[in-house]
């Protein structure tokens, strides 16, 4: 056995390393505003008046500049998505929906980096009266 043979089994996790790291991340929350690039009125559920905003803030980190893309589900399915622009690595953002009647449920918002790659999440749940 060769002095380097071990590295065909270090080189594949070193490579899974750096692809996951090279996806970068983000931290989402969601609240019922924005100051100073933070959420405010955070929380994890919700009781609204109809034609009420509710934000999602992150931010992401270690990602190539140009987008990411925050996409709002309802009860598991694709509701709309915000694209946002991304100018460096390490970036604060929010994008916003407003809820209408209708719009009560399980919620999840969802930060996708430029390759579809899914940076952060959280989900939460809605009541509009």
């Amino acid at each position: 056995m060769s002095r380097h043979s071990w590295l065909k089994y270090v080189l594949p996790a070193l490579l899974l390393t750096t692809t996951a790291f090279a996806a970068g991340s983000a931290d989402v929350k969601v609240g019922t505003g924005i100051e100073k690039y933070e959420v405010t009125g955070a929380s994890d559920s919700f009781t609204v008046a109809p034609n009420t905003r509710i934000y999602a803030a992150t931010k992401v980190t270690d990602v190539e500049p140009g987008t990411v893309t925050i996409v709002w589900s309802k009860d598991g399915k694709e509701v709309s998505k915000t694209e946002l622009k991304v100018p460096r690595a390490s970036y604060r953002t929010h994008a916003y929906r407003t809820f209408r009647a209708g719009d009560t449920g399980a919620w999840t918002a969802r930060v996708l980096g430029s390759d579809g790659s899914e940076l952060g999440s959280t989900s939460f749940q809605v009541q509009v009266q």
